[in-house]
C-alpha cells in the first residue's frame, strides 16, 4: 500500500531530474507530501489504493514506474552499503512475490485454512479456536495481497531455492508479531522447516539528528562522522602523517558508530550521542581502533629484532596472565554470539581486551628488557592485536594501523 502512495505521489508531485540526481531523498520528500495529502483528502487515498491494485494486477505503466524506483533505490543502497563494507548476493523484496502470493492464497484455501469475513477480506485463524488476537488477514476485500501473504510466499520460495539450514529475518522490533504469525502459519500449512526460521529484532535509535533535520539518512550520518573524525584527528598533536586521512577517518568513525550500536541488546532502544561516540578513552570504537594502531606500531618498532627469540615462561606478571586468560575465552565468546545472534558479547570482550592491553602497554616494557623477555612480551601484544583485528572484522569494522 505504501507503494501505491509513492506511485500516486510521484505522479502528483514528482520531478524526473530530482529523481535522477538524488533518488532516495526525492522519493522520501514525495512520500511525506503524499501522506499528508492522503490524510486530508480521501480521493488521494483512493488513487493510491487504485495504483496498488494496478501493480498487483501487473499493469505495465504502474509496474514500470515501480521498477524504476526500485532500480534507483538499489543502486543507492549498493553505494551506501559499500561504505559499510557490506555486499549482498541478492536483492529480492516481498514485491518479488506478487504473483506467488496468489498461489499461497489458493494453497491456504485448499487446506481449509482460509476464512472469508463479512467485509470480504480473507483471514487465517492461527489458534484454531477463534481467538481474535491470533487472526491474521491475508487478503484485502479487493483481492490484493498483504505483507503477511507475500512473506509466506517468499519463505516457501526461498526454501525451494536454497534449502536453507536457517533463515534469519533482521528487522525492527515493531514486526515481532508479524513474524510470529508468519512462522505459525507456515507451521499449520504443514511446513516443518518453519522451526528453522528466526526473527532477530532490533530497537530504535533515539535522538539522532544531523544538520539536515530530524529524519536521519544513513549517508548523512556517515558523512558527518567522517567530517567530525577528521576535525578530531587534526586537533590532536600525535596524529601521524597519514597517506589517506579521509579513509582513516571513515574507518575510525564507522568503528565508533558500530560499537555504540552493538554494545547493548539489539532489542533495546538507545539514545544516540555524538559526544560519546567520539571519546577516545572508555568503551568506544575509537578506543578499539586506537589500541589496534598502537599495538601495530609496537610491532613495527621492535618486530625485526625480537620475534624469533622468545620464551613464554617469561610471561609471569599478573598483567600478562590476565591477557592470556582473556585470550583463551575468545572462542567461547564467538560461540555465544553465534547462538543468540547478539554481537554485544564480542563487543564487551574486545573492549576488555583493549583495556587489559592498555595497562600492559604501560607496565610491560619491551625496550631495555632482556631479549627473551622482550620477545615474549612482543608475542603477547601481537596475539592481542591479531584477536582484536579478527573480532573487529567480525563486527564489520576495518582495523586501522595508523591514526
Amino acid at each position: 500500500m505504501q507503494f501505491g502512495l509513492l506511485g500516486t505521489g510521484f505522479q502528483l508531485f514528482g520531478y524526473e531530474e530530482k529523481l535522477q540526481s538524488n533518488p532516495l531523498q526525492h522519493l522520501f520528500e514525495v512520500y511525506i507530501q503524499v501522506n499528508k495529502e492522503a490524510a486530508d483528502d480521501k480521493s488521494v487515498a483512493k488513487l493510491a489504493q487504485e495504483f496498488f491494485r494496478r501493480l498487483e494486477l501487473g499493469d505495465v505503466q504502474a509496474l514500470s514506474l515501480w521498477q524504476k524506483f526500485r532500480d534507483l533505490s538499489i543502486e543507492e543502497y549498493i553505494r551506501i552499503y559499500e561504505r559499510l563494507g557490506i555486499y549482498f548476493d541478492e536483492y529480492s523484496g516481498e514485491s518479488f512475490y506478487r504473483e506467488k502470493s496468489q498461489e499461497v492464497l489458493k494453497l491456504l484455501e485448499s487446506k481449509g485454512l482460509l476464512l472469508k469475513t463479512i467485509k470480504g477480506t480473507a483471514v487465517v485463524d492461527i489458534s484454531g479456536n477463534g481467538d481474535p488476537s491470533s487472526i491474521c488477514t491475508v487478503m484485502r476485500s479487493d483481492g490484493t495481497s498483504l505483507y503477511a501473504t507475500r512473506d509466506l510466499a517468499a519463505a516457501i520460495d526461498r526454501m525451494d531455492k536454497y534449502n536453507f539450514d536457517t533463515m534469519i529475518y533482521v528487522t525492527d522490533k515493531g514486526q515481532k508479531k508479524h513474524f510470529q504469525q508468519v512462522f505459525q502459519m507456515l507451521k499449520i500449512m504443514g511446513y516443518d522447516w518453519a522451526e528453522r526460521c528466526q526473527h532477530v529484532p532490533f530497537g530504535v535509535v533515539q535522538g539522532m539528528k544531523t544538520r539536515r533535520g530530524d529524519v536521519t539518512f544513513l549517508e548523512d550520518v556517515l558523512n558527518e562522522i567522517q567530517l567530525r573524525m577528521l576535525q578530531n584527528m587534526a586537533s590532536i598533536k600525535t596524529t601521524k602523517e597519514l597517506k589517506n586521512p579521509q579513509e582513516t577517518a571513515e574507518r575510525v568513525g564507522l568503528a565508533a558508530l558500530i560499537i555504540q550500536d552493538f554494545k547493548g541488546l539489539l532489542l533495546s532502544d538507545y539514545k544516540f550521542s555524538w559526544d560519546r561516540v567520539f571519546q577516545s578513552r572508555g568503551d568506544t570504537g575509537v578506543f578499539l581502533q586506537y589500541t589496534h594502531a598502537r599495538l601495530h606500531s609496537l610491532e613495527e618498532t621492535f618486530g625485526c629484532g625480537y620475534l624469533n627469540d622468545f620464551n613464554t615462561a617469561c610471561l609471569q606478571e599478573p598483567q600478562s596472565v590476565s591477557i592470556l586468560q582473556h585470550l583463551l575465552r575468545f572462542d567461547e565468546v564467538l560461540y555465544r554470539s553465534s547462538q543468540d545472534l547478539q554481537p554485544r558479547h564480542i563487543v564487551s570482550y574486545l573492549l576488555t581486551l583493549s583495556h587489559l592491553a592498555a595497562v600492559a602497554h604501560k607496565t610491560l616494557q619491551i625496550k631495555d628488557s632482556p631479549p627473551e623477555v622482550a620477545g615474549a612480551r612482543l608475542h603477547l601484544f601481537k596475539a592481542v592485536r591479531s584477536v582484536l583485528a579478527n573480532g573487529m572484522k567480525l563486527l564489520g569494522i576495518t582495523p586501522v594501523c595508523r591514526m
